[in-house]
């Protein structure tokens, strides 16, 4: 047996254990890695370790630090109650302002990851305030990014087009933009559909203090809240990755001393000193990300030990609610995917489909190649290292050079909802107060869904018209 077989059914070997019992994923395969990488690749620790992704770690820790501080001194419940006033209590039209706003993000140069990091906290923090399901709201901002991803000025666009350019393929970078953006619009229309956008809908108009969520605002402290309706996909606060100890306490004893004076007309809630250094620090975020190109962990490490050392009571649980459960699933498993870079596998599985001598069907496996490492890796990465693969069959005229980029665009990137994604950990570990187990398994599902369906979707779509 090769051994980029044999790493490959260690990886499912981690996956059904850690469905089946109780084991962290991201723990089976740092043992995985181990063992594979030492007894299989010949690769020493450091070879191993090169596979870890230390910008991931940080930004995980660095963006649900900062979130925390926000959440724990108020602003986050602040900002919600704005984003109600902004759509005049339409709680249905905040997904869409969500999705929207990330994927101006990225069509303006924002990289994904950056953009989902920015809005998934907001967005979910939202999303429980009001009953909206957390899968929803995730799901819509992850989409959201991809929907403006490809954009000619986007991060995306200009990579995937120069790699076009280099490989001197017929390009279109308009048709890219197009592809990606409906493909993701359509996707979140039956998001919206499913998960509860029409009860939404039938909601009407709320005002911020008609929130959805029994109990807060007004908790005790201590107690956390559940979200109600077995619709929403959230279990009882406190079951998450920071312990049972960290339900909605912190922000509802924050809130009720401003509740109880009258803040903000409409709100219940008025800035204070804390809340607007708070606002100011995640405008610095956006701007540092955006305008500077700097890295948002670091960054947002940085502004959350400003805050706590300005107000360290509002800030002294905040570490404690760091998702550290999911930084260990998704460094574990990032780790193992390193490892079977490193001793080629991909190259290894890409290079089979590419040898297939039916282009049409050598297509849709490049496909599904490109959305099943993706769900795990770097979609830029995957792309760069399919579009190559995909020269020799495009170069015999039968298959549109156009339409096969957009399709591997599209399935290499729709799959970033998945739970081991950038997208995908930065939404599992900004969502407050969920069962973060159920979550992530509702996650990997939708995941499993879009791996299953979409290149074959984008495959019929785009590339067996001939287009380009």
């Amino acid at each position: 047996m090769s051994p980029e077989l044999i790493s490959i059914l260690v990886l499912v070997v981690v996956f059904v254990i850690a469905t089946t019992r109780s084991v962290n994923m991201g723990a089976l395969a740092f043992a995985a890695a181990f063992g594979v990488g030492t007894l299989v690749a010949d690769l020493d620790a450091d070879g191993i370790f090169a596979g870890f992704p230390g910008d991931l770690f940080v930004v995980l820790v660095g963006v649900t630090y900062l979130f925390a501080i926000a959440r724990a001194n108020g602003t986050t419940d602040w900002l919600v109650h704005a984003a109600v006033r902004l759509v005049r209590g339409r709680v249905a039209l905040i997904p869409w302002v969500m999705f929207a706003l990330t994927g101006a993000l990225t069509a303006i140069g924002a990289v994904s990851p950056a953009a989902v990091a920015i809005v998934a906290p907001i967005a979910l923090s939202f999303a429980t305030r009001y009953s909206i399901s957390p899968l929803l709201m995730g799901t819509m901002v992850v989409h959201g990014a991809q929907a403006g991803g490809f954009s000619p000025i986007s991060i995306y666009g200009s990579i995937v087009n120069g790699i076009v350019e280099r490989e001197k393929l017929p390009g279109s970078e308009i048709g890219l933009f197009l592809a990606s953006l409906v493909a993701n619009l359509l996707i979140a229309a039956v998001l919206f559909a499913v998960l509860g956008g029409r009860k939404l809908w039938a909601r009407g108009a709320v005002t911020p203090e008609d929130g959805g969520v029994p109990g807060l605002g007004t908790a005790s402290a201590g107690t956390g809240s559940s979200t109600g309706g077995s619709g929403n996909g959230t279990g009882g606060a406190g079951t998450g990755g920071a312990g049972a100890d960290t339900g909605t306490a912190p922000a509802a004893v924050a809130v009720r001393p401003e509740q109880e004076t009258g803040g903000a007309e409409g709100t219940g809630i008025r800035l204070n000193p804390a809340r607007i250094a708070t606002l100011v620090a995640l405008v610095a975020l956006v701007v540092a990300v955006l305008g500077f190109d700097l890295d948002a962990g670091l960054t947002a490490v940085t502004l959350a030990v400003v805050l706590s050392t300005a107000w360290p009571d509002d800030s002294r649980r905040a570490v404690q609610e760091i998702a550290w459960s999911t930084v260990l699933l998704i460094c574990g498993v990032l780790t193992y995917v390193g490892v079977l870079e490193e001793m080629g596998t991909i190259t290894w599985a890409g290079e089979g489909v590419g040898g297939i001598g039916v282009p049409l069907l050598a297509a849709v496996l490049l496909c599904y190649i490109g959305a099943i490492v993706s769900a795990f890796a770097s979609s830029v990465g995957i792309m760069g290292a399919l579009i190559p693969l995909a020269v020799p069959f495009l170069a015999q005229g039968e298959i549109g050079a156009v339409g096969m980029v957009a399709a591997l665009a599209v399935s290499a990137t729709v799959v970033d909802v998945s739970p081991f994604s950038t997208n995908g950990a930065l939404v599992l570990a900004a969502a407050p107060d969920v069962d973060r187990d159920r979550f992530f398994r509702q996650l990997m599902v939708y995941g499993g869904i879009v791996v299953a369906a979409v290149p074959v979707l984008a495959w019929l779509v785009l590339v067996v018209p001939g287009f380009g």
